[in-house]
């Protein structure tokens, strides 16, 4: 068992391109993608970000992650949260632990100043699932939840959320409308037509704002891009 945890904490750390080689194009998109949602802000600032899927291992997580990196990269305090309290994932890509994190915070055992671990990089703070509750997705429609984010915009410059796949539960949905934005992630050949567009009906019946798509495991051409980020 030891073993496996190790050999996950490794492939999680192997997922952060944009810290392990910021030189490479692949780090290059997520500055793309980066530059993309700040120009999306037109009425506002993008202070809190979802990103999600509309099914699993669609690589949303890597995406998040590598997101908070680029951000952080640019000297903006970035609260990376993983707000999938049912398979969280974000303690093993940091090599963390997860005793504590967004549920202790959210039913106020713990305040986030304490549950909040650093990194090695400066601006870059990061909030652990903590344990799986029975009811995520009440404590996610919370009056917890909401004290939360304003004590986390308080503290942070930007605050991004990894969330379950929506066609999974409705952690997804309850979420997307107290952020400033949406991220859908898309992995190709894999992701259906149908599941992507439906996802979309779900996400907007929300009132959540989708900034934009990023088409994953794309097969690269001569011309291609590895990321691609769109609107709607």
């Amino acid at each position: 068992m030891a073993k496996n945890k190790q050999n996950a904490i490794q492939t999680g750390k192997r997922k952060l391109i944009t810290k392990l080689n910021p030189k490479s194009p692949v780090s290059e998109q997520y500055r793309t993608i980066r530059t993309n949602i700040q120009f999306s802000a037109i009425d506002e600032a993008i202070r809190t970000l979802m990103v999600t899927s509309s099914g699993p291992g669609e690589g949303k997580s890597t995406t998040t992650a590598n997101l908070a990196i680029v951000f952080a990269q640019q000297g903006k305090r970035v609260l990376l949260v993983d707000a999938d309290m049912r398979k969280p994932t974000v303690h093993y890509t940091f090599g963390m632990t997860n005793a504590s994190g967004l549920t202790n915070v959210l039913t106020r055992q713990t305040e986030l100043t304490e549950a909040v671990k650093s990194t090695d990089m400066q601006t870059l703070d990061v909030l652990t699932s903590g344990p799986i509750p029975p009811n995520p997705s009440e404590l996610l429609n919370s009056r917890g939840m909401q004290d939360f984010l304003k004590t986390a915009k308080e503290e942070y410059d930007m605050v991004i959320f990894d969330t379950p796949p929506v066609l999974a539960v409705t952690d997804a949905q309850i979420l997307a409308n107290q952020c400033n934005g949406t991220i859908l992630v898309v992995s190709s050949g894999k992701a259906e037509v149908e599941n992507v567009q439906k996802t979309k009906e779900l996400l907007h019946a929300t009132q959540a704002k989708i900034l934009g798509v990023v088409l994953n495991n794309k097969k690269m051409g001569k011309n291609d891009n590895y990321y691609y980020y769109g609107t709607e």
